[in-house]
């Protein structure tokens, strides 16, 4: 397996942006929100939905126009997974987004590279099969929790979030046809529950590739690649 320059380099561009986003970026719109009267909680809930957007959403939309395999993006997610897990470790947070009860950021990062290279390797080279789970817990999900601050400015669960991520997650699974239409309602459905120590950045991607996975070994006339 030989890597291009160009793919190592894309590579470093897109780690450079998403440690920029957590690190600067998303600490400039804390402060910003804090000094407007958000409350504490609400920011950093705010902040995590952003970084689910424009790290793991944009960056997971980029990759099937560069990388010819997932090996990269797997190691810069588990690279991030381990950025992210240090604080945690030190007790020295990146408080404007990481909060003391739970390391979901940790288990993101993850299982946004492991869905991606699995369903590569699945598909036979089709990105969208591991990109389309990422893409429902990084933007579906992301909806669903900008929804619930807004309306209880708290992080909780609310079918007013599931209803939102619906709506955005089954379009997107129309990228791969019916069986991508279930798996954005189900990854819609599945989001409402947790099952602590299993977050939903877990259950989310898991739940919608197992859907996308059995429709390539069982069902191939559901998916529209």
């Amino acid at each position: 397996m030989q890597l291009s320059v160009f793919e190592i380099g894309v590579t470093v561009v897109l780690f450079a942006w998403v440690v920029f986003l957590v690190t600067l970026l998303t600490k400039k719109t804390y402060l910003y929100m804090r000094g407007i009267g958000l409350p504490e909680n609400v920011a950093v809930y705010y902040n995590r939905k952003i970084i689910h957007i424009l790290a793991g959403g944009l960056v997971a939309v980029i990759i099937p126009y560069v990388f010819s395999t997932p090996l990269l993006p797997l190691v810069m997610a588990f690279l991030l997974g381990v950025f992210t897990y240090i604080p945690h470790k030190t007790g020295k947070l990146m408080y404007w987004f990481q909060v003391e009860k739970n390391m979901y950021e940790v288990s993101f990062c993850i299982m946004w590279g492991l869905i991606i290279a699995v369903g590569w390797v699945i598909s036979n080279g089709n990105y969208w099969v591991g990109i389309l789970p990422v893409l429902f817990m990084s933007v579906g999900d992301a909806v669903t929790g900008l929804v619930r601050n807004t309306l209880f400015k708290k992080r909780t669960k609310s079918w007013w979030g599931n209803l939102a991520m619906a709506m955005v997650s089954i379009p997107m699974g129309a990228i791969l046809g019916i069986a991508g239409v279930i798996a954005g309602a189900l990854a819609s459905l599945v989001e409402h529950f947790e099952y602590h120590p299993i977050d939903d950045n877990i259950t989310v991607p898991l739940t919608s590739f197992t859907v996308l996975a059995l429709a390539i070994y069982y069902a191939p006339s559901l998916l529209t690649f």
